[in-house]
C-alpha cells in the first residue's frame, strides 16, 4: 500500500504559469513573499505563447460595443469568419451569451468602459515601470497600430467608439486613402480609411518577455513545479492544493490565475463565475514574409497582423467552443488567405499554426479580488484578449491586496460576484 505523502507548506501558491501568473509571482517575490507556481506545461507555454504581442492600452471598449453587436449575425453565417459557435456547443453557451448581450445595455456598458479605462491606464504605468526596472526596454516596440477600413460606411460606424476614446484622452489620427500608404506601404488599395493609434505598443516576443519576467521572479525566490492542480480545499483557514502526481501543497494564500481553466477552482470556494473559452487561432510566418511597420488590425474581419522578432503573426477571430474540441485550423488558413489579399506581396509559405484558449467574461472585464467565502483565496483570471496587456496591472493589484496596501483602482467592477448582483 502506497504511503500518503505529507503536505508541503508554502506561503503563496499560484495556480497558473501564464503571463498573468508570472507577473503576480514577480510582484510578490519582489515584496519578499515566498511564492510557488504550479503549471502543467511550464512558464508561458500555452495561451501566452501564441499571443499577438499587443499592449493594447487604448482598447477600452467592451466586446459588446455596438459595432461588434451589429456584425454578429453576419459573422455567425460564416463558419470560418471572425466569430463561430459550433452548433453542438450552442446549448451549453446560451447562458453566457445572454449575459454577453445583457452587458451591452447602457447602464452596464458605461460602467464597463470606465472600469476598463482605469485598468488600461494602470496597465500602461505598471508595464513601463516593470520593463524599466527589469532592463527589458529592447523588447518594447512603440510603433503604434493601424486599424483599416474598406468602406466609408465601415469607418463612420466606429464614430461612437472614437468619441469614447477621446473622452479618456486616448490619442488617435484618422487617415484617408492617400495617407495610409505613408504609414504602411504595400497595402491593398481596397482600404479607403484608417486610424492610427500611436499609444498602442507591442513586444518583440511575448513568450521571451514572459521568460524574462519569470527569471526576475526566480532571482527573488519564486519557484515553479510543473504540475497540474487537480483540486483545492480549505480547512480552518488553511488552503490545500492537490496536484496531479499526488503531492499536496498547503498555503496561507492561494491565487487562481489559471486562465480558461479557472472556473472549477473558483467554484470550489463558492464563486460560480460565467467564464467561457474563446479559442483563438494564429499563423506565424517567417520574418521576411513582408515589411510590416506597425501592427495592423482589420476590425470587420476580427483579426490582425503583428511584426514579432520570430516572424509575422496573423491571428485573432473567436471560436466559442470550450476546452475539449479539437482545433479547426481551417480558421487559421482563412485568416491567412485574407491577409494575402490585404497585403498583395505577402509570402504565405513556411507558416506555423497554433490555437490557444482565451478566458472570456461576458462583460470583457477580468475577475480580480478576494473570494467571497475565503479571503485567503484571490482571483486573477478572465482577461480575454488582454492577458498580456493587463498582466503587470494585475500583478500590482494582487500584491497590494495581499499586502493590504491602498488599491490603485476601484475593484468593485471586477468582483466575482458582479453577475449575481445583476
Amino acid at each position: 500500500m502506497q504511503s500518503r505523502r505529507p503536505s508541503q507548506d508554502c506561503e503563496v501558491v499560484i495556480i497558473g504559469g501564464g503571463i498573468i501568473g508570472i507577473c503576480i509571482a514577480a510582484y510578490l517575490a519582489e515584496s519578499g513573499k515566498r511564492v510557488l507556481v504550479l503549471d502543467r506545461s511550464g512558464i508561458c507555454e500555452e495561451t501566452s505563447a501564441g499571443s499577438a504581442g499587443a499592449l493594447a492600452f487604448s482598447d477600452i471598449l467592451p466586446v459588446t460595443h455596438q459595432n461588434v453587436l451589429s456584425e454578429i449575425p453576419h459573422w455567425l453565417r460564416d463558419p470560418l469568419g471572425p466569430l463561430s459557435i459550433p452548433p453542438s456547443y450552442l446549448p451549453r453557451i446560451l447562458p453566457w451569451l445572454r449575459r454577453f448581450l445583457n452587458a451591452g445595455r447602457a447602464e452596464y456598458f458605461e460602467a464597463a468602459v470606465s472600469a476598463q479605462a482605469s485598468m488600461m491606464a494602470l496597465a500602461e504605468r505598471e508595464w513601463m515601470s516593470l520593463i524599466g526596472r527589469l532592463g527589458l526596454k529592447d523588447m518594447l516596440r512603440e510603433d503604434g497600430c493601424l486599424e483599416l477600413y474598406e468602406t466609408e460606411e465601415e469607418f463612420q460606424a466606429g464614430e461612437e467608439s472614437w468619441k469614447l476614446r477621446r473622452r479618456f484622452h486616448i490619442p488617435f489620427q484618422h487617415l484617408t486613402g492617400d495617407e495610409i500608404a505613408g504609414y504602411q506601404p504595400g497595402l491593398s488599395k481596397r482600404f479607403v480609411r484608417a486610424t492610427f493609434l500611436p499609444s498602442w505598443k507591442t513586444v518583440s516576443d511575448p513568450q521571451r518577455l514572459g521568460h524574462a519576467i519569470w527569471a526576475h521572479a526566480e532571482v527573488h525566490g519564486a519557484r515553479l513545479m510543473p504540475l497540474s492542480a487537480d483540486n483545492v480545499t480549505c480547512e480552518a483557514g488553511k488552503i490545500t492544493v492537490a496536484a496531479s502526481n499526488g503531492e499536496k501543497f498547503s498555503c496561507n494564500t492561494l491565487i487562481i490565475a489559471a486562465g480558461a481553466w479557472s472556473r472549477p477552482f473558483a467554484a470550489a470556494f463558492g464563486d460560480r463565475v460565467p467564464l467561457e473559452t474563446e479559442r483563438g487561432y494564429t499563423t506565424t510566418l517567417p520574418a521576411d514574409s513582408f515589411d510590416l511597420r506597425h501592427q495592423l488590425v482589420f476590425p470587420r474581419h476580427g483579426f490582425g497582423i503583428t511584426p514579432l522578432e520570430t516572424g509575422l503573426r496573423i491571428g485573432g477571430a473567436v471560436e466559442l467552443g470550450g476546452l475539449k474540441r479539437p482545433p479547426n485550423f481551417a480558421r487559421s488558413r482563412a485568416m491567412l488567405d485574407k491577409a494575402s489579399r490585404f497585403l498583395p506581396g505577402l509570402k504565405t509559405s513556411g507558416g506555423r499554426q497554433w490555437m490557444g484558449y482565451r478566458p472570456s467574461m461576458p462583460d470583457s472585464l477580468p475577475v480580480l479580488g478576494r473570494s467571497r467565502r475565503e479571503p485567503c483565496v484571490l482571483y486573477a483570471f478572465g482577461h480575454g484578449h488582454f492577458g498580456l496587456t493587463q498582466a503587470a496591472a494585475t500583478g500590482r493589484i494582487i500584491r497590494d491586496i495581499l499586502l493590504e496596501r491602498p488599491l490603485p483602482i476601484d475593484l468593485s467592477p471586477f468582483a466575482a460576484s458582479r453577475f449575481r448582483r445583476r
